[in-house]
């Protein structure tokens, strides 16, 4: 498991290059799940605040990702809330959280994880860049394609389900969380 978490963290690091990093304006707080999602902290040290984000923070613990999200990335994480955890069929989360599915609850966190640092604003250039669709490369290795839906942003995972950004642009010290409202699953 420590060589994936370093091979995360190492893709991460190669691919910050290439994306949009934050200009040295000021970065304002935004509130998430009733608490404030402060700029200068990371990823963990904001979510753990969230009262819409604990089902995501405990499989987070439970995948042993802690370390390599509290790491400088930087990364974009799509957030899913507890609500978009409920969505699965009962018993899902549960069955995931167990020792024995780490890898597979990690491959679907993994999978809502883009290396580097992307605004709604790079989001939406490179849906008009990719002519209505952006497809985004995740640090599990599968796809995600982006898709404007009216104002707001759309994915699409790998099996055809969609998700809505439903807070978008809540910065980070090591990247960018946008809150969505559906679990992303990969292939």
């Amino acid at each position: 498991m420590k060589k994936t978490l370093f091979s995360l963290a190492l893709v991460a690091l190669f691919s910050a290059a290439n994306l949009t990093t934050v200009s040295a304006q000021k970065v304002k707080t935004v509130m998430v799940g009733g608490a404030p999602m402060y700029p200068t902290k990371n990823i963990v040290e904001n979510a753990v605040n969230s009262k819409d984000h604990t089902t995501l923070v405990a499989a987070v613990k439970a995948a042993g990702l802690v370390e390599t999200l509290s790491s400088a990335g930087p990364f974009t994480v799509f957030a899913p809330t507890n609500e978009a955890f409920n969505k699965l069929p009962a018993g899902t989360v549960e069955t995931l959280v167990k020792p024995e599915n780490k890898a597979t609850l990690t491959k679907i966190l993994t999978y809502h994880v883009v290396a580097g640092r992307m605004t709604a604003a790079d989001l939406m250039k490179a849906i008009k860049a990719g002519g209505g669709k952006a497809t985004l490369k995740t640090v599990q290795g599968g796809t995600l394609t982006a898709m404007m839906k009216g104002k707001g942003i759309e994915l699409k995972d790998e099996k055809g389900g969609m998700s809505m950004v439903t807070i978008a642009d809540v910065m980070q010290s090591n990247g960018v969380i946008h809150v969505v409202n559906t679990v992303l699953m990969p292939m």
